[in-house]
């Protein structure tokens, strides 16, 4: 068995580590392993560690905090793999909380971009001071330079105090693990970042004598060690199978034992006896357990202020798939596996909830905002699943002066040059400004009220708006009154009325009508939406029509049909799009959009 409460104060190290995507912070991670010699001959030199989850290898971003370690003349340094986008700002938020450092890596080619803004920003108001990475200097267009004044930039116009602007910068090549002091020096091994870290993260502020103090900031679950309790010793020593007091979110305190402690060695985790102030461990055998929660000494409890997690806000509909195309694409179809999968999911991600419905086939998802949700379900497409989705709906309540609805705090910040149409389209959606700042850098930041579901389907708006270098953050801020109707989407949809394949003659003849879905031998069934109408009403088309043989036979070196290819529509850009008598069907290899109601002549025409 390790030990890790065998170190003194200082034989540990905290560090948060920011990039935005693709900038190379797992790559970093990855070299900084490498030359702690702590990869096994089993790992095969495996790259891109951190990001574990297939989503995030493919899509290069972070969702999830992870934890990686290693041990540099004698000192434990914990890095802490933080999510950068506002969607994940509760994880983020948990992660910093256990940092006493931070570690930003920025391109040298491109600069710091805005998506890191929301978590330095919190950073900076926590009074973590940072480390600067500028990586990929290799590159024949790098101009570090440039990216270190654009750094520095940003710091100030995120209101750094003047010790966090007096930060060290490092120039580095990730992909080759080397790294130099200056931006013209020699390259050399990872050396100077490491002794970096130990000479500018200070050591973590605790008490050996005081009571216990562990701070439960994440949920895990393992098949065989049932719920993880991850989080970080503040204060005090906690040991496997001794007794310790438990403090919950409603102020009781119960008894309980650890079953199981674990640390981090790189990547995995290890069986350790105890663990020390400053410490980053999982806890098993609390079953009840809860984010925000301490494990102190039941003699003298002292919990700690326990972490605030956000109040779903949005809930949508998960439906068994009962399409005709049913069971074709995926492996688990049925209500009882998706029940099960649902259930498993909510012993780690506590920002949910599941509840059910009038059917047994039928399913409540409640979570922050549609984004999140549509994480899990993509991760659950991904796992063989095949559901039907419904348009996310907001999370009201009756009061006694009437129906509440939930209100958000909405932090943009946007190029200035794009402010007048984010506020516009914003105060369409009865958001009202609260806070506006401009320190002259060229950017904005604004703070608004705004009802969530005004939030429903703006971000897409809001990155095309912005050109894509728009950022926004929300949180809840209070139940209100109802805020009045807001706008949407005020097209009607094209809606098979036959199965059958796509034809091109079908195609191309209904273009005009507005914009297509659907390719030329597609297959599609009655009732699926195979395009959006131009004009507010729905229309039935026959989309599977083949061209007559007369016409067909023409000259050689006619004209072939003119057609525009098919808008593609992401998960999440569908769950915007649809309207509460639609769906999305998702399947592993395909999302398609229907009407609830399958067959035309038990459809209410819309008005």
């Amino acid at each position: 068995m390790q030990t890790m409460a065998d170190k003194k104060r200082g034989g540990v190290r905290n560090l948060a580590i920011v990039a935005h995507v693709d900038h190379g912070k797992t790559t970093l991670i990855d070299a900084m392993l490498w030359q702690c010699a702590l990869f096994n001959s089993d790992e095969g030199g495996a790259t891109w560690l951190p990001d574990s989850i297939d989503l995030e290898r493919e899509k290069v971003v972070t969702t999830m905090a992870k934890t990686s370690s290693l041990l540099f003349q004698g000192t434990r340094i914990n890095i802490l793999d933080t999510p950068v986008h506002a969607d994940f700002s509760g994880e983020a938020s948990r992660v910093l909380k256990m940092a006493e450092g931070l570690l930003l890596v920025v391109d040298a080619c491109e600069g710091p971009l805005p998506q890191s803004r929301f978590v330095l920003h919190r950073a900076f108001a926590q009074g973590l001071s940072p480390i600067v990475v500028v990586n990929k200097i290799d590159r024949p267009e790098a101009d570090p330079g440039r990216a270190l004044q654009e750094v520095t930039g940003m710091f100030e116009d995120l209101d750094a105090s003047a010790e966090q602007l007096d930060f060290p910068v490092l120039y580095c090549n990730a992909l080759r693990g080397t790294c130099r002091k200056e931006a013209d020096g020699v390259d050399g091994p990872l050396l100077p970042l490491f002794e970096t870290i130990l000479e500018r993260v200070p050591p973590p502020a605790c008490s050996r004598e005081g009571a216990l103090q562990f701070l439960v900031t994440m949920l895990d679950y393992d098949d065989y060690l049932g719920r993880l309790a991850l989080g970080r010793v503040f204060n005090g020593e906690l040991t496997k199978g001794r007794p310790v007091g438990h403090c919950r979110l409603d102020g009781s305190v119960i008894a309980c034992t650890p079953a199981g402690l674990f640390g981090y060695d790189g990547l995995r985790r290890v069986e350790i006896e105890r663990a020390g102030a400053g410490d980053i461990v999982a806890v098993t055998g609390l079953e009840a357990v809860a984010i925000g929660e301490t494990l102190s000494d039941m003699d003298d409890p002292a919990p700690i202020t326990p972490i605030k997690i956000d109040e779903p806000a949005t809930a949508i509909e998960l439906l068994v798939n009962d399409s005709p195309m049913a069971g074709l694409e995926g492996e688990y179809v049925s209500g009882s596996r998706l029940r099960e999968r649902l259930w498993k999911e909510l012993l780690t991600n506590v920002s949910i909830s599941i509840g059910d419905s009038d059917s047994q086939d039928a399913f409540e998802l409640a979570g922050r905002d549609e984004l999140q949700l549509a994480i899990l379900i993509e991760i659950m497409r991904r796992e063989g699943f095949e559901l039907q989705v419904g348009r996310p709906r907001i999370i009201t309540r009756q009061a006694e002066d009437g129906l509440q609805e939930p209100i958000e705090l909405l932090i943009v910040d946007c190029p200035e040059e794009h402010a007048g149409v984010v506020a516009e389209k914003i105060s369409a959606r009865k958001g009202r400004m609260t806070t506006m700042v401009n320190h002259g850098s060229g950017r904005v930041r604004m703070e608004w009220h705004i009802p969530a579901r005004g939030l429903i389907g703006f971000r897409t708006e809001f990155l095309n708006d912005t050109r894509g270098a728009g950022i926004m953050e929300h949180l809840f801020e209070r139940f209100d009154a109802w805020q009045g109707d807001i706008p949407r989407r005020s097209t009607g949809v094209l809606v098979a009325d036959r199965a059958g394949r796509a034809t091109a003659h079908a195609i191309e003849h209904l273009q005009p009508r507005g914009t297509m879905f659907v390719a030329p031998g597609e297959q599609v069934y009655e009732g699926m939406i195979v395009g959006e109408n131009s004009r507010s009403n729905d229309l039935d088309v026959n989309i599977v029509k083949e061209e007559k043989i007369a016409a067909a036979q023409q000259p050689a070196g006619a004209e072939a049909p003119h057609l525009i290819p098919p808008r593609s529509l992401s998960l999440e850009q569908a769950l915007e799009f649809i309207r509460q008598d639609e769906l999305v069907e998702v399947t592993p290899r395909s999302l398609r959009l229907r009407k609830r109601i399958l067959l035309s002549h038990n459809r209410a025409p819309k008005p």
